[in-house]
This record gives C-alpha cells, structure tokens and sequence, in this order.
C-alpha cells in the first residue's frame, strides 16, 4: 500500500529531529535586529500576546526587568486587558528609562496581526491553555522566538505538532516551567541523577485541586471582548463570565481554568510543573511511562467540570513508579533505596491567587547530610538558569538551549494528559512513548485528539502552512 502523502512528511520531520537532535533544538535563525554592528546595544523587541492574570502578574515583569529586551506590542482578544497592559508597560519603562525618550508600545486585538509586525523578534505567550498550541506554531512558521505559558498543549496530537514545527525552524524556545530555574529544583534533580539517595524506586507528586461550581447563567457578550475568537477551536457555547475571565479584575484565577474545554484541571495547571521535575530527576524527560492508571471524582453540577480528588500511578521502563495525588504534599518526593529528598515552592507563590495548600518545606531529605552532598565535575549538572525569562532572553542572543527545550515540554505535558486519561477511563492503560499511542486500546486512543472548530485549530493552520 502507498503511503499517504501527510505520512510521509511527518516521518520525514521525525527522521530528520532524530537524526540531528543536538542542532534541530537549538535555534540558529537569528533575528536581524540582534545582530550586526550594533550588536551589543540592541534590543530584544518582544510582543506579549495575553495581557490577563499570568501576563500581568509573571510575564510582563519577568522580561520588563531585563535590560537586554524591551516590550513593543501588547496583544489581547480583550480590549481593556490589552489597554491595562499598554499603560502598565508603558508606565514601567518610564519610570525605569526616565533619561531616555519615552516608549510606545503598540497594541493588537489578534496574534496573527502582531506576527506579521516586523520590529518583532519574539512572543512572550500568556493565553488559556487551549490557545497554546496554536499561536506557537504560528509564531515559528512566522520566525519568532516563543516563551509560552505551560502547558505545552491540550492534546498529545498538538504537543507532537509543536514540539516537532518548533524544533524544525530552530527557534529560541523557554515554556513557563519556572521551577527548573529554580535553585532547590535543580538541586534535587542533581542529587536524585547522581544517586545521592541510591537507586530511585518510587516519586510521589502532590498537587492541588481546583474546586466545583461556576454560574451556568447566559449573559450578554462584554463589548470589549471577542468571545467567538476566545473560544478558538473549541465548541460555541453561550457566554457567562464564569466561563472566560473577571471583567474587573486581572489578579483573580479566571473561571476558564476550570473548565475541560479551556483546561484539563491541576493535572496539567500544576502537574506539567512537578512532572516535568520528577521526569527531570527520573532521567525520563525525553520519554513517557509504559503503564499508566488514574482516578478521579468529577463535578455533576454547576460549569467548572474538571476533575476534583484524584489519584494516578505511571510506571516507566526503567522500573520508577510515579504516584500523583492531591493529599500528598505540593511537591516532589523522590524514594530511593538509600533515602528521600521532597523538593517544592515553599512559601512561594507565582501570583497572588495561586492555590495555598500544602506548600511544605522548600528542600528536605531523609539524612541532611544529603543536601550537602559534593558534586563531582564528572557528575550530572543541570542547566545553569536562575531567571527563567533572562535564560530564554540569552537563548535568543547565544542561539543556545534554554533552561527546557520543546521536546521536554512535550513530555512533560503529555504525561499529565495521559494522567488526565486515566482519570476518565478509570482503567489500567499500557502506553507506548516512542509511538505515542495507547496499546489495544481505540477509545484511549481517541482521546488523544479532539475536534476542532473552524477556522481555528492547529491542524487548520499547519495545512495552510
């Protein structure tokens, strides 16, 4: 039998990623104002596109603060939010730049027309999870470097696409996985791969919950907002405030987080955090488990529907299991045979609104003595990233990896998806990582796609690419 055209080009992309892994994850298409004689005194010219509760609280002054970049376009479907987010830009460099001339920052109500703006070298993506995917592929094919809010995707069908798309143009590339910037985290992660605990067995990840509720109640579309682009590839539904974002506030958690349609829930919102942590310290970041189980309660009532107490266990070829659970600890608990080390946030909190439950200590272990540990120039060590947004920002100017590159960010993401299965089959599930695909199993295998509305979805946009 021939094979399909559209097969053959995606085994083409494969072969072509595998074969030149180490030169196809970093990027070496260098934007034309970074380089050239002036070279040292230019500016990283960044466009954020999404100016809500992430952009405003994590993003925006995460790349304000650096000198080596400058905020030129703000983007949002909500012409107020982009407004807030002209003024609060505009307003930091003048108080930050006072001797020099005073900084305009353009606006745009759609991604698309920001990426045609050719004074833009990169996005910083701070969007609904269900408006990754797609406006990252956008911005490669466009030839702009990407910062994007995890997770990676809503499918395992759009992560494959943009972790191959990504890699395939070379571009400079960080996801919001902060915590790998993180002292503690990185800390962990080389003692757990050096064998400071003795052969790992067992990682338990604790995550929080989101809770139930959200007005089922249809109210009048907000002027200011453009709902029918808001809901992009997904079903049209009615509006209600409870489904989108606070009118009011920008600081709030918005209701869409707990929606399935826009978010699978904590399983990806804090799990492609602590995932990509435990794959990280379990050497399996480039890979997925073999054997995965999961449950969960779901609401009956009211709009937020994503899942409430859950429970999952994956195992991995190399014989780790991992536990996920929302009454562990938040955090990561690596078991080995010659002790432990749990690893969090602590106190901290990325925004104001974050979940505060069972934080825990920042670093611990079975034995202090562990966390003194002397590592070896021969030992493992991880990347050397202590401000995630400046490690993306000399990405872009070195054209060397960042902190996490797309592949990791796949994983990472798929493995909290797969997760997310689980809970809703509530059966033992067999995966295969390198194919990615459940084994004799179609409706597992079903889930891991879903349909998309015109005009919008990434299949739509790598079709016209």
């Amino acid at each position: 039998m021939n094979k399909s055209p559209s097969l053959s080009r995606r085994q083409f992309v494969r072969t072509s990623l595998a074969a030149a892994a180490a030169a196809s994850a970093f990027p070496t298409i260098i934007p034309s104002s970074v380089l050239g004689q002036e070279a040292p005194s230019k500016k990283i010219q960044i466009g954020q596109i999404g100016c809500g509760r992430i952009g405003h609280e994590m993003d925006m002054p995460g790349i304000l603060k650096q000198n080596s970049a400058r905020i030129v376009a703000v983007c949002d479907l909500d012409s107020k939010r982009v407004e807030h987010a002209r003024k609060f830009v505009e307003g930091t460099y003048a108080k930050k730049l006072s001797s020099e001339k005073a900084v305009s920052v353009k606006t745009y109500g759609d991604y698309r027309e920001l990426l045609k703006d050719a004074d833009v070298d990169a996005v910083a993506i701070s969007l609904p999870d269900h408006w990754h995917a797609e406006p990252v592929i956008a911005g490669a094919l466009a030839g702009k470097d990407i910062y994007v809010q995890k997770p990676f995707a809503m499918t395992l069908k759009e992560g494959r696409a943009v972790s191959d798309i990504v890699r395939l143009h070379r571009r400079a590339f960080q996801i919001g996985s902060q915590q790998r910037s993180t002292a503690q985290f990185r800390l962990a992660v080389e003692l757990v791969r050096n064998g400071r605990i003795g052969q790992l067995h067992t990682v338990k990840v604790g995550l929080p919950v989101d809770p139930s509720g959200g007005s089922t109640q249809e109210m009048p579309v907000p002027p200011n907002l453009n709902y029918e682009m808001w809901l992009g590839s997904t079903p049209q539904v009615f509006y209600t405030e409870d489904r989108v974002h606070p009118q009011n506030s920008i600081k709030d958690r918005p209701g869409w987080l707990r929606i399935e349609s826009y978010c699978l829930g904590m399983i990806t919102g804090w799990g492609a955090h602590h995932v990509d942590i435990a794959q990280w310290g379990m050497a399996t970041e480039y890979t997925g488990p073999v054997e995965i189980e999961g449950k969960a309660e779901f609401p009956k009532t009211g709009l937020w529907n994503v899942h409430g107490p859950y429970h999952i266990e994956a195992k991995y070829a190399n014989g780790v299991t991992m536990l996920i659970d929302n009454t562990f600890p938040n955090g990561i608990r690596f078991e080995g045979a010659d002790g432990w080390i749990f690893v969090s946030r602590g106190s901290a909190k990325v925004t104001a609104s974050d979940p505060a439950t069972a934080y825990g200590k920042a670093l611990e272990a079975s034995d202090p003595k562990i966390l003194n540990s002397t590592l070896g120039e021969n030992d493992y060590h991880t990347h050397a990233s202590t401000d995630h947004h400046g490690d993306w920002l000399m990405s872009i100017r070195t054209r060397e990896p960042a902190a996490t590159n797309p592949e990791q960010a796949h994983r990472a993401t798929s493995t909290c998806i797969l997760g997310w299965i689980g809970m809703k089959l509530g059966r033992k599930l067999r995966w295969d990582p390198t194919n990615e695909t459940f084994i004799g199993d179609e409706e597992a295998n079903a889930m891991l796609a879903r349909p998309q509305r015109a005009p919008y979805g990434v299949d739509r946009l790598l079709k016209q690419a």
